[in-house]
């Protein structure tokens, strides 16, 4: 299979290239250990497992279900995604690696039981090397089906023995690293009257905005559901920014919590903040550039791979007995983890995306040793 990519540090411009090179040498230039593709013309089930890596343990990371434009951007996605839940596991302390699943097409049409079941019969047969769990256009019923042909999944209802929807808990890590982040900003962690923008009110990004509206934060929310937004919106008296627009305002934090690469060569100069801390995976489209731009522009950037951790923490409990508590103990660590990174990356004077990767590669790299 020849995928037409310029470099693996050049993603954004794939599809443009015309050097093309092998997957191999793709997943090389990433250090991902396999690549699974599934197919199955019945229950028209197209999919992509990518485990990055298995250093610390089993990769466990959720499968995503989305309508891409293209193939290439489905084993992008799934690439990039598996690398950062290694990173995740790691500098969360996790005995995990990193993993992750995209399956190819609108959930809404084509998720069926045959798919997901067929889609549980692929993950078995790795033998427990990945975990699966929810994602983006996936649900606990869905974890149900897939649970019926394997036993390595996770994110599976309460009424089977699981945690059910991971969303309040990562939700809840983001909050942590959210106060985290104004505490070293501003002396405090206190965000009352703080303005802050939640971009993407998912289950996810609602329970944030329920965190915030209870603590006294000006909360404006984007999404591009108009109905969701009006629901929230009447919920939690929050005001309502439209599309594009929610660059161009004035806050104090601003909240990535749909899809990543929102930070990009075109929003970062217009982006009125002085924090930013959201769910998204993969928010920086260039992660090296772009938390350089941020840090000169001094404004703080929360690692997503860390703070949005709380899911990961959620589901990985359940693979030794579910314990709520134990799991909500864990994820409020993530507020001293945050403050940890934004000290690291002060005295070593480089950015805390980097200082967040530089301390998850240190613990894998230990173990390896």
């Amino acid at each position: 299979m020849l995928v037409k990519l310029k470099s693996m540090f050049d993603l954004k411009n794939a599809k443009d290239s015309s050097q093309g090179f092998q997957v191999l040498e793709m997943m090389d230039s990433m250090n991902h250990e396999q690549l699974v593709f599934c197919n199955d013309k019945e229950t028209g089930l197209k999919a992509i497992i990518a485990i990055h890596d298995t250093t610390l343990g089993p990769a466990l990371g959720g499968t995503r279900m989305w309508h891409y434009d293209n193939e290439v951007d489905a084993l992008i996605d799934v690439l990039r995604l598996s690398r950062g839940m290694t990173f995740k596991a790691a500098i969360t302390g996790l005995n995990l690696g990193g993993g992750k699943a995209v399956i190819i097409g609108d959930a809404k049409k084509l998720k069926s039981e045959p798919l997901m079941r067929k889609f549980g019969q692929f993950v078995n047969s790795l033998g427990g090397k990945y975990i699966t769990a929810e994602d983006v256009g996936m649900s606990a019923e869905d974890m149900k089906f897939v649970k019926m042909e394997t036993d390595s999944v996770t994110g599976i209802p309460v009424e089977m023995g699981g945690s059910g929807d991971p969303s309040p808990v990562t939700a809840y890590g983001v909050y942590m690293g959210m106060k985290a982040s104004a505490k070293y900003k501003w002396g405090s962690d206190d965000l009352k009257d703080k303005k802050v923008v939640v971009q993407g009110i998912g289950h996810v990004g609602e329970n944030l905005v329920k965190h915030l509206s209870e603590e006294g934060a000006k909360v404006i929310i984007n999404d591009i559901n108009q109905d969701n937004l009006n629901r929230v919106s009447e919920l939690y008296n929050t005001e309502i920014v439209d599309g594009d627009s929610v660059y161009d305002i004035d806050m104090d934090i601003y909240s990535p919590c749909a899809l990543g690469a929102t930070i990009n060569d075109i929003t970062i100069d217009k982006l009125k903040c002085e924090i930013i801390a959201g769910a998204a995976n993969n928010q920086l489209k260039d992660e090296n550039k772009h938390a350089n731009i941020l840090k000169d522009k001094d404004i703080l950037y929360a690692p997503d791979f860390l703070i949005n951790a709380g899911g990961l923490i959620n589901v990985y409990s359940e693979l030794n007995g579910y314990d709520r508590e134990k799991a909500i103990e864990k994820t409020r660590r993530i507020f001293d983890t945050t403050l940890e990174i934004f000290v690291k990356a002060e005295e070593e004077n480089i950015t805390t995306n980097a200082a967040a990767l530089k301390l998850a590669k240190e613990r894998i790299q230990q173990a390896k040793n």
